[in-house]
């Protein structure tokens, strides 16, 4: 049933939440914002219950902020285990993948899996190789889909009454593009998704680019599950 009263005013997390319309414009995978806004999700041991918030950039990057404040305000038992969730704007640069994967090699009783709406300057190699150590080094990394978009609506959004349903709903296709690039960088592949701004950067537009190396190397299963070969 759709809630008619938004997020309950007991609700924990009302003063972590964000606006709709900064909801909008931050996880637009169709809009290119310099900002990052990251909501997270941390969840000691067998415990049940969630503890969410969000962050955005400062002075640094919103990944390196995570990691200083969650340092300064927990206290770490060994014998415990951590997983957190990030939902982020842009995937980590190559210099934040570095800063997450020494964060967690301190602490090897934590977990992280990231949902991401874009990919940060994808063309540039050395964010390629960093979002790869990541993977390789055990964290998750994903593009958001539907359903993670719904699910930050609910949990991270202060949505009007009897808006529960009605996140903003963006291009599918844009998901599946992003997600395709996702799968070259995993496969040291080439670039396929290439992004330009035109019109005195008003318009931005996307264009797949397939080689031969990306039909010979990606499994002929995801080309097809994306949609956009046939």
């Amino acid at each position: 049933m759709t809630s008619e009263k938004g997020p309950s005013t007991g609700d924990a997390t009302l003063r972590r939440r964000i606006e709709p319309w900064e909801f909008e414009v931050f996880f637009d995978p169709g809009e290119l914002r310099k900002e990052t806004c990251l909501f997270y999700e941390i969840q000691w041991g067998t415990s049940q219950k969630i503890w969410r918030n969000s962050s955005k950039n400062t002075t640094s990057h919103v990944e390196v902020n995570f990691i200083e404040k969650f340092t300064a305000e927990r206290h770490f038992c060994p014998s415990i285990s951590c997983s957190i969730t990030w939902f982020l704007s842009w995937s980590p640069c190559w210099e934040c993948s570095k800063a997450i994967r020494e964060f967690l090699s301190q602490h090897p009783n934590m977990t992280l899996v990231i949902y991401t709406a874009r990919l940060f300057q994808h063309m540039d190699q050395q964010n390629r190789q960093g979002l790869r150590d990541l993977i390789n080094s055990g964290v998750t990394v994903q593009i958001m889909t539907v359903s993670e978009y719904c699910y930050c609506w609910r949990n991270f959004v202060n949505y009007s009454p009897k808006e529960e349903t009605h996140w903003p709903k963006y291009q599918p296709l844009l998901m599946r593009l992003y997600a395709l690039e996702l799968h070259c960088i995993i496969l040291s592949l080439p670039p396929c998704l290439k992004i330009s701004r035109r019109y005195q950067k008003q318009l931005t537009f996307f264009s797949l680019i397939l080689q031969n190396c990306h039909y010979q190397t990606i499994p002929p299963h995801i080309l097809l599950s994306s949609g956009l070969i046939r």
